[in-house]
C-alpha cells in the first residue's frame, strides 16, 4: 500500500528513500479528489488524552510546497495529561532562494534576517530531536508544511520523520462532520472562541502557539465526547484550503 500525503502541487508518497519508514500505526492514506478537496483514511491515534504533542509551523518563501523552501520553524511541546507546553523552539533558516517582497510583508521575514541563518540541513536534527517521541500536529500542514518538510529533506538529501502527524483540520471534520465550509485558521478560532490578541500571526511559533490552543480545544471537546482516540477508517472528505494571491 502507498501511503499518501497531499500537496497542492500532487501526492508525495512516505517510504522513499529520503522518507524513511512508517512506524507503528502511522499508516495515513490521503487522495486527491479535486482542486478543493481530498479525502483521507487508515489513520489511527489512540491513547489521546496521555500523548505528548510538538505543534509545529513553517514559514517559506511562498505557497508551493514542491517549488518553495522553508525560512523559519516554529513548535512547541505540548503534554496533554496536564495541558502544559514544556518547551518551545524557534529558527530561522537560509533559503537558497531569495524571499518574495510580497512574502517578506506578510511573514516580517526579510532577506537580511536569513542571510547569517543556518540552512536547513545544518538545523533539521535539532527539529527531529525535539519532536521525539512525540505525535506531530499542524493546521492544514497535510496540504503544505508536511509536503515542504518532505520536499526540503529531499532537496537536502536527509531521512525524514516518521512520526504520527494529525492536522487540527481533519480532527475538527471528524468532530464536526456537519461544518461544510474550508477549515480555515480563523473559522477554528471563531468557533471555538480562541484568543489570539497576544499572537503574532504568520510567525511559526506565533502560529504553533495558535495551533495548540485550537488543539487544546478539540482535546477538550474530545474527553467531553468520551473518545480516547481518532480512528478514520473510511475516507473522510476534507475541504482544501485555497491560498489568495499575495505577489
Amino acid at each position: 500500500m502507498a501511503y499518501i500525503v497531499l500537496g497542492r502541487s500532487g501526492a508525495v508518497t512516505f517510504g522513499s528513500s529520503y522518507l524513511g519508514q512508517v512506524k507503528g500505526k502511522n499508516k495515513m492514506k490521503i487522495e486527491i479528489v479535486s482542486d478543493t478537496e481530498y479525502t483521507i483514511s487508515e489513520l489511527l491515534i489512540d491513547q489521546m488524552h496521555s500523548r505528548r504533542y510538538c505543534i509545529f509551523d513553517v514559514e517559506a518563501t511562498g505557497p508551493d510546497e514542491m517549488e518553495d523552501q522553508i525560512t523559519q520553524i516554529g513548535a512547541i511541546l505540548l503534554d496533554a495529561s496536564s495541558g502544559k507546553v514544556e518547551k518551545t523552539l524557534e529558527t530561522l533558516v537560509k533559503p537558497s532562494k531569495r524571499i518574495p517582497a510580497a512574502i517578506e510583508r506578510l511573514t516580517g521575514i526579510y532577506n537580511q534576517d536569513v542571510e547569517q541563518a543556518p540552512s536547513f540541513s545544518e538545523i533539521f536534527q535539532d527539529f527531529v530531536d525535539f519532536t521525539e517521541g512525540t505525535v506531530l500536529v499542524t493546521q492544514a500542514g497535510y496540504e503544505f508544511d508536511w509536503p515542504l518538510l518532505q520536499n526540503e529533506c529531499r532537496r537536502h538529501e536527509i531521512m525524514m520523520l516518521s512520526n504520527s502527524i494529525l492536522d487540527t483540520k481533519v480532527l475538527f471534520t471528524y468532530l464536526y462532520p456537519e461544518i461544510k465550509d474550508v477549515i480555515s485558521t480563523n473559522l477554528l478560532i471563531r468557533h471555538l472562541e480562541i484568543d489570539d490578541s497576544d499572537i503574532q500571526r504568520h510567525t511559526a511559533l506565533g502560529d504553533s502557539i495558535l495551533i495548540g490552543r485550537i488543539f487544546a480545544k478539540l482535546l477538550i471537546e474530545l474527553e467531553l465526547r468520551e473518545l480516547v482516540k481518532i480512528e478514520i477508517e473510511q475516507p473522510l472528505l476534507v475541504k482544501r484550503v485555497q491560498f489568495e494571491k499575495i505577489m
